[in-house]
């Protein structure tokens, strides 16, 4: 990526003794996750691939480290009138952890459209240290009114990622990588939101093993980082798929995009529908529970198979704080990518055995998932709202053909999102 020579000049980057510093200041506060070898990865990249477990951290992601170093780098009588931050997830339940270690006053803003489990958890790790406010529909009206209360109350705001000490907590885990590694690292692949993380760990790798390639990892919906070293500035996107919520930010940081566009040596967008596969896999196969931004790192494994054959790749898995309601959507995100789940609105006509006729057209192995059909006062035909999921990717081609030669009438909803938007 750019040098950045002359905005060296102007914008602090992370310190690695600062990080050596809070490495100190975390022993005994964040857990020393593992590092370890997946069999089945590597067998199925031809690869050493190794996870370092940051969804084995006390709050279940590595954010405990930076909010925690932020706070202990702060003086007392800052300390003293209390800490606020905005967040829907994690950034949330690392600063209650750490409000509570401290003993220090915490307001937490959170969207009142963030779920009950999430609430409760930050109310558990914080106790009777935090209070948490839900306000707003959306993180960006949470974040307003978080940054209004400590204009008016002289509080302290812990950024999620655009500051220095957080960047240098998240960087920690750059430090455990690297100690637990009796290897040389080829390549480092790190989920980013805001970048804060990626700050921190590549600050590390960048002085310590500069010859291991850092890849970021961003959702192909929410691709900020990407398109502000793309531009050269940081911009602010209009649209954004939530789906990826630990990832997935409009904008980042003014000074993670420096730290990134100088350290990075590549940024990798991923689909949502490929995460989601990469969580039942992870689930099912290894018993590991990772939220979506935990999963970014090894979904991205697919589109560097060709490079890393032979190689010693790390995946950070950063968090697994997933919410077991959202399994139905990420059964249906997975089908929709790997072809094996298709939508129709089929027009059958309106007499005796239209449907038995449709049911010709189905392969052995086809099943109707779903089927919503009222009855018009259209005489002639009748359309119907028609889910099929495939066994093989492969049966896809062969149904239309089925459907072309039987004269079903037929449109498919798939590839037209104004439509799709509405059934998933």
């Amino acid at each position: 990526m750019s040098t950045g020579t002359d905005v060296d000049k102007l914008i602090a980057f992370p310190d690695l003794d600062n990080i050596y510093l809070a490495a100190d200041r975390l022993r005994g506060i964040a857990t020393h996750t593992p590092l370890q070898e997946n069999i089945n990865l590597s067998d199925r990249y031809g690869a050493n691939i190794f996870l370092k477990r940051e969804d084995l951290q006390v709050v279940r992601s590595y954010k405990i480290r930076g909010a925690y170093n932020k706070m202990a780098s702060l003086p007392a009588e800052a300390l003293a009138k209390g800490v606020v931050c905005a967040s829907a997830g994690n950034h949330a339940q690392g600063l209650a952890y750490a409000c509570r270690k401290m003993g220090v006053h915490g307001r937490i803003f959170m969207p009142t459209t963030t779920p009950n489990q999430k609430v409760k958890q930050v109310k558990l790790f914080g106790k009777e240290f935090v209070e948490v406010v839900l306000t707003g529909d959306t993180y960006d009206d949470a974040y307003y009114a978080a940054v209004d209360y400590v204009n008016t109350h002289d509080s302290t705001f812990v950024h999620p990622f655009d500051d220095i000490q957080v960047m240098e907590g998240q960087g920690t885990v750059g430090l455990e990588i690297f100690k637990d590694s009796n290897f040389k690292i080829d390549y480092l692949l790190m989920a980013i939101g805001g970048g804060g993380l990626a700050s921190g760990v590549s600050t590390v790798f960048k002085q310590l093993s500069p010859k291991t390639k850092l890849i970021g990892v961003e959702p192909l919906g929410s691709p900020s980082m990407k398109v502000a070293i793309d531009e050269g500035h940081v911009v602010t996107l209009t649209e954004i798929d939530k789906f990826v919520d630990g990832a997935a930010v409009k904008r980042v940081g003014e000074t993670t995009f420096e730290v990134c566009r100088k350290y990075l040596d590549r940024i990798i967008l991923v689909p949502e529908g490929k995460v989601c596969t990469t969580i039942l896999q992870l689930y099912n196969e290894e018993a590991i529970v990772a939220e979506p931004a935990g999963a970014l790192t090894i979904a991205a494994l697919d589109f560097l198979k060709d490079e890393i054959r032979g190689k010693n790749v790390v995946c950070l898995v950063g968090g697994g704080n997933n919410d077991i309601t959202r399994t139905e959507e990420i059964k249906e995100r997975s089908l929709l990518y790997e072809g094996l789940k298709h939508y129709f609105i089929i027009r059958f006509p309106q007499r005796a055995g239209a449907f038995r006729d449709f049911l010709n057209v189905l392969g052995p192995n086809d099943d109707i998932s779903r089927f919503e059909y009222v009855k018009k006062t259209n005489r002639e035909t009748g359309p119907a709202v028609v889910g099929i999921e495939l066994k093989h990717r492969e049966d896809f081609e062969p149904l239309i053909q089925r459907m072309q030669e039987q004269n079903i009438a037929f449109e498919y909803l798939n590839n037209q999102p104004d439509l799709f938007q509405f059934l998933v």
